[in-house]
């Protein structure tokens, strides 16, 4: 697409995930950053020496190849679609749009044009769980029961328009998918709201997926404890990914029994080694960004895509139709199809 020359983008919003986006585009290889959008300014001075323009029209008049799209979640889609319009290649950040309906129509948007596009499920950069994804598919771990998430932390004062599970669940989920590439196929889930607003505050999900694994998030932004985990338990033993700190580690089934008459009942599957990998840790960030921009330049990269993006929206309305109706939510049908969650 860009005939040797740098790729010219854009990037719309300069919030708290706007601006970490503004200093990896300004010093990212191959790449130049022309503009960006907020219409209420660089508050923050983060804009990385790139001029802050009031709207997309004007910074589609500078002409760019891809643009980041970081405003607020219920934009997303408003967005989208001036872009796709334009035929610019896009990285929408998580979650791709606030409805499922929203969300399919940006996937016809781009899908139509031959756009490139794609969500900023930044996770799925984090080297923890690239590792783990590598070491599930090349079969270290057998066959895959459960996947379990945990996701905690103090309440994010930046987020005003969803709740914890379009924001936060959001992750867990694509994760799952990804790590394990598989699909959900159902989800039930109970929600609370302790903090006044209108949206949830706590999410517990169970799930299903494609292969018969079983799925658990808790995910919340009500306790104190900072917490990213993510455990796959198989028939090899137990891969535990702590997210925050990128590292990855293994607890297998032993091979020596244990001769310990009193434990042996409650063992049940006797300890084995445990491993902490070595792993290169770079900023999740600047590869999601890397990746993108080889997308765009039509070279082999793992980004996640509209459609992948989407699927996750649908499983977060799930969720939350789940916690209203008080009953399971079966993924296979079409059901999602008429609620706006």
């Amino acid at each position: 697409m860009s005939n040797g020359r740098p790729l010219r983008a854009g990037l719309v919003g300069l919030g708290s995930m706007g601006r970490h986006h503004a200093r990896v585009l300004a010093g990212l290889d191959g790449v130049d950053f022309v503009g960006v959008v907020d219409p209420m300014g660089d508050t923050y001075g983060a804009a990385q020496g790139a001029p802050v323009l009031d709207t997309v029209e004007q910074l589609l008049a500078l002409g760019v190849d891809y643009t980041v799209v970081a405003c607020p979640t219920a934009l997303h889609e408003e967005v989208g679609l001036q872009l796709a319009e334009a035929g610019v290649c896009a990285l929408v950040e998580k979650p791709v749009a606030d409805t499922v309906e929203g969300a399919r129509r940006m996937v016809e948007a781009f899908e139509s044009r031959g756009l490139v596009a794609g969500v900023g499920h930044i996770e799925r950069c984090n080297p923890a769980l690239r590792s783990l994804r590598a070491r599930l598919e090349s079969g270290e771990l057998g066959d895959v029961y459960q996947v379990v998430t945990r996701r905690q932390g103090p309440f994010p004062h930046r987020i005003a328009d969803v709740g914890v599970v379009k924001d936060l669940a959001t992750h867990d989920i694509d994760l799952t998918g990804w790590v394990t590439g598989r699909e959900y196929v159902s989800i039930a889930a109970h929600v609370v709201s302790k903090s006044g607003r209108p949206h949830e505050d706590m999410v517990s999900a169970v799930g299903r997926l494609d292969d018969g694994t079983m799925v658990n998030h808790l995910v919340n932004w009500l306790s104190p404890l900072k917490e990213r985990f993510t455990s796959v338990t198989g028939e090899r033993g137990c891969f535990i990914a702590d997210t925050l700190t990128a590292d990855l580690t293994f607890h297998s089934n032993a091979a020596v029994a244990t001769e310990w008459e009193a434990l042996q009942a409650f063992r049940g599957v006797a300890e084995g080694d445990m491993i902490r990998y070595a792993i290169q840790k770079r900023e999740p960030l600047l590869v999601e960004h890397e990746l993108f921009r080889d997308a765009v330049l039509g070279k082999p990269a793992d980004i996640c895509t509209l459609r992948q993006g989407m699927r996750t929206v649908e499983v977060a309305a799930a969720v939350l139709e789940s916690a209203v109706s008080g009953r399971s939510v079966d993924l296979q049908s079409e059901e999602l199809a008429t609620h706006g969650v």
